[in-house]
């Protein structure tokens, strides 16, 4: 069940929505949004179920003896790391690691070929920083299980993020109020990752999906249908996910959640390293909390600091995904980080101009964009053709052709409004007007929310018209 199919949206939340209005008491809602998340886990893959459970009683379990004290504490937090992350690499990277160990000794070990879980990576490393931060402070655990279901579980961010710290949500799980005006903020909110996932995304994605998985297979790719799956892929994963993170955090709010920002408009940075602040900021964050200062973050010398950054960008590839597309996706993005921290790249200085800051917005949007073609390859070698035939492929007449039928006027249309959207106009333009006076603040919240209800409008029109609408991230 996602979040922008039918039976969800007509259904699933306003069922959830309502009697969780009706329930009295603040710990009966508690149980009521961990039941139902648990039911909307189970409509996605229901054998996965005793893991998922299975994953959150392990943490809390772990997240009790941290409470205690006494010499067993390291080992109980080495054990959940362990435990954790040898669940999450037996259902995510068997089938790879042994498909890549037949390769190396020519070897013919059966692959299992093991169904991955839906949203593995996020219910563990949410579950990983429970644990972790119990031990850095025994005070900010609970011994209520249903407190640590519900941070696990709770189905607005339990597939695809944002990834969400106990201490940030422990007091909302406690005492939370659902004020109109929160409610209605947050179903505003919703809309808008919906719009962004079903007329934007899904647009995208249509022209993306041809070139990858039609066009590249079949040799000779035309450098503008090249160009053009590359942009149009670039532009699927942020609606796509940013759209997700919408609608997450607008359902939080509408049930009294505050969930912090994925997303800050990540296609308007002016290097890799401020790409990475405004990018998934919720496992920007976890990596940096859980992996980057352990290891000694940046006090033990710049080269020390560099290769913790390398492991930190590593592991961030390797998260995404068994294929060493993501594993070369992630380097690259550590090793351009790097170059740009030590200065090879000059961003800093050249950051100084406005030409250097154009400069500087031109690389970065190209060095994101050529490294979406390598993460959504299906090989390296699909990678190295799709970015070859950018550079140095033909111009065909089938080439013109396919253009033609892949830009309809809507697609064109949906594409310009990607753009603008992406580059951050639309904030801009509604802070000017808010600024001017309260009445333009007035003028800005009717606008928007007329917007809303055209734009709710639109997504229901497009998603009755059928098609499946799976997030890019689930596979996550």
């Amino acid at each position: 069940m996602v979040f922008s199919s039918a039976i969800f949206l007509f259904c699933f939340l306003p069922a959830v929505f309502v009697i969780d209005r009706l329930l009295p008491k603040q710990a009966w809602k508690n149980v009521w949004l961990a039941l139902a998340s648990i039911v909307f886990y189970a409509f996605g893959q229901l054998a996965y179920v005793p893991l998922f459970l299975g994953s959150v009683v392990l943490n809390y379990g772990m997240g009790l003896l941290l409470r205690g004290d006494g010499s067993h504490r390291k080992a109980a937090v080495a054990a959940a790391v362990v435990l954790n992350l040898g669940i999450l690499c037996v259902f995510k990277y068997t089938d790879f690691l042994l498909s890549n160990l037949n390769a190396l000794l020519g070897s013919s070990i059966p692959l299992p070929g093991i169904e991955l879980p839906i949203g593995i990576s996020f219910f563990t490393f949410q579950g990983l920083s429970y644990v972790i931060d119990v031990y850095r402070d025994p005070e900010s655990g609970t011994d209520n299980f249903f407190k640590v279901l519900l941070y696990i579980a709770f189905f607005p961010q339990l597939i695809a993020g944002p990834i969400v710290k106990y201490h940030d949500i422990a007091a909302q799980i406690d005492c939370r109020s659902t004020t109109p005006g929160a409610t209605a903020a947050g179903f505003q909110r919703f809309i808008t990752g919906l719009g962004k996932k079903l007329l934007l995304s899904n647009a995208a994605g249509l022209i993306a999906d041809t070139v990858f998985d039609t066009l590249l297979p079949a040799g000779g790719l035309d450098w503008r249908l090249a160009w053009l799956g590359g942009i149009c892929y670039t532009l699927q994963i942020y609606f796509d996910f940013s759209g997700y993170s919408d609608m997450a955090i607008g359902m939080g709010r509408m049930f009294g959640f505050t969930i912090r920002e994925n997303f800050n408009y990540p296609y308007t940075a002016s290097s890799m390293r401020d790409f990475w602040r405004r990018w998934h900021i919720s496992l920007s964050t976890w990596f940096r909390e859980y992996l980057y200062i352990p290891l000694g973050g940046n006090r033990k010398g710049k080269r020390r600091t560099e290769c913790n950054r390398m492991i930190v960008f590593l592991c961030t590839g390797i998260w995404h995904g068994a294929n060493w597309t993501f594993v070369v996706w992630g380097v690259v993005h550590g090793l351009l980080t790097v170059l740009e921290d030590v200065g090879v790249i000059p961003v800093d200085r050249l950051e100084k101009s406005r030409a250097g800051r154009a400069v500087c917005r031109v690389y970065t949007l190209l060095a994101v964009m050529l490294l979406f073609v390598v993460f959504r390859a299906d090989s390296l070698s699909d990678a190295g053709a799709l970015i070859a035939a950018m550079f140095t492929g033909p111009q065909t007449c089938e080439g013109t052709y396919l253009l033609h039928e892949l830009l309809t006027p809507a697609a064109c249309l949906m594409l310009a409004v990607s753009v603008i959207a992406a580059a951050g106009l639309v904030p801009a333009v509604k802070g000017r007007i808010e600024g001017l006076s309260a009445r333009g603040q007035t003028v800005c919240l009717g606008i928007t929310r007329v917007l809303s209800l055209g734009l709710l409008v639109l997504a229901i029109l497009n998603l009755a018209r059928g098609g499946f609408n799976p997030f890019i991230y689930f596979q996550f």
